[in-house]
């Protein structure tokens, strides 16, 4: 039996107050990131991106599962219209990584609130996301090495949250780790009780939301460039980026709201 009719959307979108949240819809097949998911999530992104009505953007899920990962069958299977298997997987592989890159390049901050399990290319998902809170319950887990394989592209986004010899074990073992580990391990922000999951992220989105909105852009884009480079480099680029936006109107306005002691009227992203 098959989870959802052809009909039913692959994911919900919702705007709540200035916050879009993204909920993943394949419960009964764990919401796994195939070509039409990814293809999906992507397109809830861009629109998010462009909005400016949108202040920061959750990705959630709907079921006990947050992502299983990639879709097993339609890695294995070979796809009508696909000439090779290889080339089905590769495309899977190169829509995956574009839309996880456009997580990282989205202008605004995007959270993971993680209800369950997150596993491969699902524990990617989080990895992926600026900032990530899950529930008490919730366990993650690169099995790759179980079924002869490895996670390779997981790791790349894993492997940039986490100490690589934490990293590295969730690989080599493919062990299934609870919430708490993945707070220490650096994957998660905070692990809440599942009942106080989304008043949690609710309440983190919301105070994002409340920021300037260009400071946001700006920030997140520098901070994921510097991160990549040499250290002395990324305190020169840094410096011109911060001055920079210490000169935009918004800061300013910032800076007078702080002086006069009263909340600040922002603008947009633009």
């Amino acid at each position: 039996m098959s989870d959802h009719a052809e009909t039913e959307p692959y994911l919900f979108k919702e705007m709540r107050g200035s916050v879009c949240w993204i909920t993943l819809n394949r419960p009964r097949q764990r919401n796994p990131l195939s070509l039409q998911m990814i293809q999906a999530l992507q397109s809830a992104l861009d629109d998010a991106a462009l909005d400016r009505d949108v202040r920061a953007v959750v990705i959630a899920s709907s079921g006990p599962v947050f992502s299983a990962g990639h879709d097993l069958k339609q890695m294995s299977q070979l796809q009508e219209g696909s000439k090779t298997l290889e080339a089905q997987i590769e495309l899977v592989l190169e829509k995956c990584a574009t839309m996880m890159l456009s997580i990282m390049h989205n202008p605004k901050a995007v959270i993971a609130c993680v209800q369950g399990t997150a596993t491969a290319a699902g524990c990617q998902l989080v990895s992926a996301c600026d900032l990530a809170i899950a529930a008490e319950t919730a366990n993650f887990c690169t099995p790759g090495v179980n079924l002869g394989s490895f996670c390779t592209t997981p790791l790349v986004g894993i492997g940039r949250n986490m100490h690589r010899k934490h990293a590295m074990e969730m690989a080599l073992t493919g062990d299934m780790f609870s919430a708490d580990d993945a707070v220490r391990m650096g994957l998660l922000n905070r692990a809440v009780a599942a009942d106080q999951l989304e008043a949690a992220v609710t309440e983190l989105a919301d105070s994002i939301a409340s920021k300037s909105a260009r400071g946001i852009k700006a920030g997140k884009e520098a901070f994921y460039r510097q991160l990549e480079l040499p250290i002395e480099e990324a305190f020169k680029y840094a410096s011109c980026e911060m001055a920079r936006a210490f000169l935009n109107e918004e800061a300013q306005e910032g800076t007078r709201a702080f002086l006069e002691k009263r909340t600040p009227s922002w603008g947009d992203a633009s």
